[in-house]
Formats: structure tokens, sequence, C-alpha cells
């Protein structure tokens, strides 16, 4: 409805609300095969920070996440496998979806996989010069070259401007690409060209579904993410409850980071409110490792 306002109204889902750390907390002690698939930028890294490297503090609960037997931890994000290879290398037993899950591997010592068996680039020859032409007319954008796929990002060029380049490349690229096996979409201060078919709900699909074959059906799907990449994975997963049971009762909890409209059932506010989420998970896995090695002790005497 136009009144003539600045600004618009959204609509939030009557059932959003706020995840409260101790509801997460008492559903992820009361259960025994966990997924936490967690994205990076914005999520657990504020978008304006300069120097994205993980913290000491992130690595510390990702890595005290990991050992607990009973989770599977994945960190779902746009970055390149280099880049998150490099950042995660102290976590050994961390999952990482590069690229937006086009490639994948399950642990440090693992090979990385491709989601969707793609025979070629091609395409990228018709895009770079049509993303150069858009570069040299808006200042403060850059092009990204990931292996799997191209980003023209805008991030510090004028606000106005660089959005309305935007739509005008988004527009430009997907008549040029119409018969391409490739998907244009635009994000937070981007427009990104990948190959069809992949998307960050694929790993989702994939991860959920082998708990399943090894006879570990997840009882706890925690996700949290904070931007449309992410919308993906929140739709997989009310996807894969609204179907056939992964496991009698699922625990889960779609977050996304801020209160806007989302496919999401739960937000949290910020990174920081993220990562202490997350501390009080690791908390409750250290304290439940103390508690089963007690009894063990105690078994013994």
């Amino acid at each position: 409805i136009g009144f003539g306002l600045s600004f618009k109204v959204v609509a939030l889902d009557p059932n959003f609300r706020k995840l409260s750390p101790e509801h997460i907390a008492s559903a992820y002690r009361r259960t025994t095969s966990r997924a936490i698939l967690l994205d990076y930028d914005g999520t657990m890294m504020p978008q304006t920070s300069i120097n994205k490297t993980p913290s000491s503090e992130v690595l510390a609960v990702l890595n005290t996440l990991c050992s607990d037997p009973k989770n599977v931890v994945f960190i779902v994000s746009g970055r390149g496998r280099q880049t998150l290879s490099d950042w995660f290398s102290p976590c050994e037993c961390l999952g990482i979806a590069a690229e937006h899950g086009f490639f994948f591997r399950w642990r440090r010592s693992a090979e990385w996989e491709t989601c969707i068996p793609v025979t070629h680039f091609d395409w990228k020859q018709v895009v770079e010069p049509i993303m150069k032409l858009y570069t040299e007319s808006t200042d403060g954008s850059f092009i990204e070259a990931k292996e799997s796929a191209l980003v023209w990002h805008h991030d510090d060029a004028d606000p106005d401007f660089g959005s309305s380049q935007a739509k005008e490349l988004l527009d430009h690229l997907e008549s040029v690409l119409a018969n391409e096996p490739v998907s244009v979409k635009s994000g937070q201060q981007i427009v990104e060209v990948k190959p069809q078919g992949v998307s960050k709900g694929l790993i989702v699909e994939k991860l959920l579904s082998l708990m399943v074959q090894r006879s570990t059906p997840a009882d706890f799907i925690l996700c949290v993410g904070d931007d449309r990449s992410d919308e993906d994975m929140f739709e997989t997963i009310a996807g894969a409850m609204a179907g056939p049971p992964q496991s009698p009762i699922v625990e889960v909890f779609a977050c996304t980071v801020g209160q806007k409209p989302s496919k999401a059932r739960y937000y949290l506010a910020d990174t920081v409110e993220v990562v202490k989420m997350l501390q009080g998970l690791a908390v409750a896995s250290e304290s439940g490792t103390w508690n089963t090695s007690h009894l063990v002790l105690d078994s013994s005497l």
C-alpha cells in the first residue's frame, strides 16, 4: 500500500519467535543424533567485520560441538573451499560445504566431493565480459571468480546506484543465459551465476539422508543462516519434516539472524547471540560427556 512512506511494512509469521537458549539446550540434552548446519558470514561472523577469519572463540565452540559423538556439524558457506579449508583447519571433525554446497567434505581428512556432476563451465566466457562492463561503470564494485561460480559484488558502491546496476545486471544475465544450465541470483550486495541445482538445501538433503542410511536418523536439527541462500536450507528442512518421518520425534530449530520475513521459525538478533547459543550447547555437550564418563567410572567400582 503506498502512503508515500520511506519504509515498507513486512508481515511476520505469528509463529516466528526469538530462539530461547534454554529451550534449545533442553532439546539438545534430550537428543542423541544431531545435525548442526551453520552459515558463516553474517551468522557467526558479522558482515561488517574487516577481518573475516574465525575467532579463537568460534573455533573453540565448533571443536567442542564436533567432539561430541552425537553431533554432525557442518559449515555451509558461499565462500571458496580453499579459504574455508584454511580458516577451519584446526577443526578436524568439521564438515564443510563450500560455494553454496557445490563442493563438500565430511571432515578435514576426507576428499572433496561435488554435489552435482557438472561437465563444463563454458558459460563463464559469456558472463565475465558482461560483469566487467558493469564493474567499469560502477565504482566500488568487483568480480569474484569462484571455481563453480562468478559473483559481482557492489558492497562498496553507492547504495542506490549499486542496487539499480545489480537489478540491470540480473535482467541482462537472465536474458543472455536463458538456455544455459545455470541460475542467476541476487543476494546481499551481490549478483551470482552458478550451475543449476546447486543450493545449500541440497547439502541439507544429503546430510539428513546419509544419517538415515547410517541408521542414525537426526532427532535434532539446528540450522542457522542470515540471507537468501540460507532460506534454501530452511525450505529443505521444512519439506523433510512434512514427508515421511526422519525419526519418531525430531526437534527442529531453523533460525535466521535478524527479525525479518523468513521460512525459519526462529530468529536470533545478531552473530553475538548465535555464538552465545552455540556456546550453551557446547557446555551441554561437555557436561554430558563428563556425566557419561562419571557413570562409567562408577559402574566399574
